[in-house]
C-alpha cells in the first residue's frame, strides 16, 4: 500500500530505487512487490518507471459509484422522514422503467411489485413521470415492447388516453394515480432533472391516507429542489 501510495505521487512514473527510498522498503524487497502489483495490474513499468495501472483505475471508480450510492441512500432516507412516507427513486435506462433505490420504514412499507414495474408504467406513477420526460420516438417504442394493459379496475384503459394522461404530466410537472398499479394504494412522482438523466423520485400513501399526498409531494418538490446539486452527482449511478 505504501508503494501504491508513493507511486500516485508520482504522475510522471518513479523507478524502483526512489520508491524504495520512500517508503524505506529494502531495495530486494521493493522490487519483489513492484513486480507483483505489476503482474496483478495495480501497477504498469514504463522504460524503468512505475505508474498506477488499470486495476487502481477499477477500485477507484468503484469506491466512488459505492460513494454515490451511499449518497442517494441518505438522499432517499432524509426524504422519506421528511414526507412520512415510502420513497422511490427510478430512472429510464436503455429502454426500460428500473426502480433503483426505495427507502421505506416497517410502520410505512413501500408497494410490493406484484406486476413487473419495468413493463406497468402506465399504471404507476414513476413510470409515468418518466414516459413523460421521453420523446415522442423513445416513448412508442417503449409502448410497443409493453402495451397498455389492464392492472386494476382503475388502470387507464387504452394508449390514447395514456397519451393524454402523459401529456397532462408534463404540464403539471408531477404524476399521480390512485390504486392503478395496486388497490389500496395511491402514488406520486415528480422529475429529477439533472444533466441527460431520465429520472423521478415518487412516494406513496395508503388509498385511506390519500389527503395526505399533496402535502407530501409539495414537502417532497421542496426537497428536491434542495438537494438537486447533490442529485446531479449520483443520478448517473
Amino acid at each position: 500500500m505504501r508503494l501504491l501510495e508513493r507511486v500516485a505521487e508520482h504522475p510522471c512514473g518513479a523507478p524502483a530505487k526512489q520508491l524504495a527510498r520512500e517508503t524505506g522498503l529494502a531495495l530486494p524487497t521493493a522490487y519483489h512487490l513492484l513486480r507483483t502489483l505489476a503482474h496483478e495490474g495495480y501497477l504498469r513499468r514504463d522504460k524503468g518507471l512505475f505508474f498506477l495501472g488499470e486495476a487502481v483505475e477499477r477500485l477507484t471508480s468503484r469506491g466512488a459509484q459505492q460513494k454515490r450510492r451511499g449518497t442517494l441512500d441518505e438522499i432517499l432516507t432524509d426524504w422519506r422522514d421528511a414526507v412520512g412516507a415510502p420513497v422511490y427513486y427510478a430512472r429510464y435506462r436503455e429502454g426500460e422503467i428500473e426502480v433503483v433505490r426505495v427507502a421505506d420504514t416497517v410502520d410505512h412499507p413501500a408497494v410490493a411489485e406484484w406486476a413487473a414495474f419495468r413493463e406497468t408504467g402506465h399504471a404507476h406513477a414513476l413510470g409515468l413521470c418518466l414516459m413523460a420526460q421521453l420523446d415522442a420516438e423513445s416513448r412508442q417504442d417503449h409502448l410497443a415492447r409493453h402495451p397498455v394493459r389492464t392492472i386494476t379496475r382503475y388502470t387507464v384503459r387504452d394508449e390514447r388516453r395514456l397519451r393524454r394522461r402523459l401529456h397532462a404530466v408534463r404540464r403539471a410537472g408531477a404524476a399521480v394515480e390512485h390504486e392503478e398499479y395496486a388497490l389500496g394504494t395511491v402514488c406520486a412522482a415528480l422529475p429529477l432533472v439533472a444533466g441527460a438523466s431520465v429520472a423521478a423520485v415518487g412516494l406513496s400513501v395508503p388509498a385511506h391516507e390519500s389527503d395526505r399526498l399533496l402535502p407530501a409531494v409539495l414537502r417532497l418538490r421542496r426537497e428536491a429542489r434542495r438537494r438537486l446539486g447533490s442529485l446531479a452527482l449520483v443520478l448517473s449511478i
